[in-house]
């Protein structure tokens, strides 16, 4: 990372140094809140967790070898130095904050109810044929993890693409204060975190905060085919930039044709021309992922070569429609987490498949008060995708069973359905559930830990 002066770093947190003066200009090589990533010259901060203090680990860390901590403890005399701050948690985004403020960087900020991290790995895959850049990793995507993926940020980059999630009000805004973002992607406005926001009006009041900071000559680019996002006008007065499957966006697609697991294949077009790609990640909405990403490029004068290069060297990542190649069956990897509309999607990339097909599906998290309604209608859309074999996984899944059971009866449709309390009792039969050259999706929201299904089965 760009070095960090103790003296600069305790002036952005607001601390109090604690240590010797002749130390202050020392400057740290890397900030962290692991004990384990602590390094020769590291800035420690000592957060708080649900299980672990990082507090009880500060003299292990400054032994072996990080140069400085932050505590919110007064550790009196001791041979290192420290920050003392009323909160690790406000210094961590604070020193964040302060640190993006010094790099001279485009940063890319990516919300949305479905698809964040699909859409900022094509995002990232396109500006990477022309630009070095930095993305978010796995799901640092919070309060703790941005700001820590905020100090991956190097000298050399040239673009840094941020995911940015949220499950209640105001988060929003302080994540876009420490990123600072020149361009704004919203991808869709959908039923996550019902729980906590309350409805879909409020969970587009909650995403758009990301405005709030964001560069007032930046670009803010929107899914125009979903309704709360067509029409909104910022409060900022930059006019919004639309991709879509609807032709009055400047941004769409047309002759869109599905490979079925092999991706598909699309014309793209823009404002100013016309190209077609080929997306090696199953599913109709990776089409708009592509578009975002295409639309992005264009606000960073990339040409079509190099936009249609990046979508089509956009491979699956672990956990999100991945396809793993068994020599027993054909695994979607689609278990990172989920809701509805991500749940409803996967079930029609499974539906292109021209084997058996079986959903293994479990609960899904922060839907409020509809959350078995909304349950059931997963259960009602894998009857309508015409998906073999459904297993349900928890309490809640149960509902999505008996939504199958429902329409499936209604439509005289032979569907199996197994519902389950939990992983290991599916696993018990599992293999006599399960045929040779089945195409197996695993989908749940990420409490659920279904990835130890993917290796169980793998």
């Amino acid at each position: 990372m760009k070095h960090m002066s103790l003296q600069e770093i305790t002036t952005a947190c607001g601390g109090t140094y604690c240590g010797s003066s002749s130390l202050t200009a020392r400057q740290v090589s890397s900030v962290v809140i692991d004990s384990r990533k602590a390094e020769k010259g590291s800035l420690f901060i000592a957060i708080r967790g649900a299980r672990v203090d990082g507090h009880s680990f500060i003299p292990q860390v400054m032994e072996n070898g990080a140069l400085c901590a932050v505590s919110e403890q007064d550790l009196g005399e001791v041979p290192y130095p420290y920050i003392k701050v009323d909160s690790c948690q406000q210094a961590l985004k604070d020193i964040a904050e302060h640190y993006r403020r010094s790099m001279d960087i485009k940063v890319v900020g990516i919300s949305g109810s479905v698809g964040k991290t699909s859409t900022k790995e094509m995002i990232a895959s396109v500006l990477g044929r022309k630009y070095n850049v930095l993305k978010t990793e796995g799901n640092f995507n919070n309060e703790i993890g941005l700001p820590l993926t905020v100090f991956r940020i190097r000298e050399e980059h040239q673009i840094a693409v941020l995911e940015m999630g949220i499950s209640d009000f105001g988060e929003m805004s302080r994540l876009a204060k420490i990123a600072r973002p020149d361009i704004c992607v919203i991808t869709n406005i959908g039923a996550a975190h019902l729980e906590n926001l309350g409805s879909r009006d409020g969970i587009l009041k909650a995403k758009t905060e990301m405005f709030d900071y964001m560069d007032p000559n930046g670009a803010v680019i929107l899914n125009g085919d979903d309704d709360k996002l067509r029409g909104f006008i910022p409060s900022n007065g930059i006019s919004p930039v639309y991709f879509g499957l609807d032709g009055s966006c400047p941004f769409h697609a047309e002759h869109i044709v599905s490979q079925g697991l092999k991706g598909t294949d699309a014309e793209f077009v823009t404002p100013v021309s016309r190209f077609r790609a080929h997306i090696h990640i199953p599913g109709s909405h990776m089409v708009y992922n592509a578009l975002a990403a295409i639309a992005v490029g264009y606000s960073l004068h990339m040409t079509d070569a190099e936009i249609a290069a990046g979508i089509e060297a956009n491979l699956p990542i672990s956990g999100r429609n991945n396809l793993i190649e068994t020599e027993r069956y054909t695994i979607i990897d689609d278990c990172y987490n989920a809701n509805p509309v991500s749940m409803k999607a996967s079930l029609d990339v499974l539906s292109c498949a021209d084997t058996r097909t079986v959903a293994i599906l479990g609960d899904m998290g922060e839907l409020g008060t509809d959350s078995a309604k909304m349950h059931r209608s997963v259960g009602v859309h894998a009857v309508d995708a015409g998906i073999d074999v459904l297993v349900c996984i928890g309490p809640l899944a149960s509902e999505i069973a008996h939504g199958a059971q429902e329409s499936a009866g209604e439509k005289n449709f032979p569907m199996e359905i197994h519902i389950y309390d939990g992983k290991e009792d599916f696993l018990e039969e599992a293999e006599t559930i399960l045929e040779p050259n089945d195409t197996v999706l695993i989908k749940a929201s990420h409490m659920m830990e279904f990835s130890e299904l993917v290796k169980r089965l793998q």
